[in-house]
């Protein structure tokens, strides 16, 4: 049974891509490319790419522009999530949330332990809103990419999909600005 109601016209998002390493460029960024493939596919608007280095500051600092400007809905990350030293996206990411998307980080790394198994517990993918945008943090590799977008993401970007979607909420994450 599919969940995407054909009755509703698609609307398009306008998504920023952030990578987080100190070693990809963006020739040789295999997540960023997976996740830019599947953004268009779904006939979302690529809204910025960049590649920032491990750096929690560097991270912060980004997702504020983005943040800012009213341009940009969603931003999602790949890279950083791990439990080394030099893993610091997550922290980044909680420094600027509004709101915490909780089930976001559960719902990836259960559906990630389907593929990998107890390795999934390394990821810490997280997921928020702050200035009525969508921020979504990945692990680094192409296959997480593909996971979190195939499996969470493309259905809750879309304003078809039912139940319900992020999408058609955006006209009321500033709320309690008003």
């Amino acid at each position: 049974m599919s969940r995407i109601d054909e009755t509703i016209k698609p609307f398009p998002v306008r998504i920023a891509i952030m990578t987080v390493s100190d070693s990809r460029t963006i020739e040789d960024d295999k997540s960023g490319r997976t996740l830019i493939k599947r953004i268009e596919e779904a006939g979302h608007i690529l809204a910025d790419r960049v590649i920032v280095k491990d750096e929690e500051a560097l991270i912060k600092a980004q997702l504020e522009t983005w943040i800012a400007d009213s341009e940009i809905e969603v931003v999602i990350s790949t890279g950083g999530t791990g439990v080394t030293g030099r893993d610091v996206t997550p922290e980044a990411f909680k420094s600027v949330y509004e709101k915490e998307i909780t089930g976001f980080g559960e719902l990836f790394r259960m559906l990630s332990y389907e593929l990998i198994g107890t390795s999934t517990i390394q990821s810490r993918a997280t997921g928020g809103v702050a200035n009525a945008t969508y921020l979504f943090a990945l692990p680094g590799s192409p296959g997480a990419c593909r996971d979190g977008w195939d499996k969470i993401l493309k259905d809750q970007l879309d304003i078809r999909f039912r139940p319900c979607n992020f999408v058609e909420l955006l006209p009321r994450l500033n709320e309690h600005k008003n």
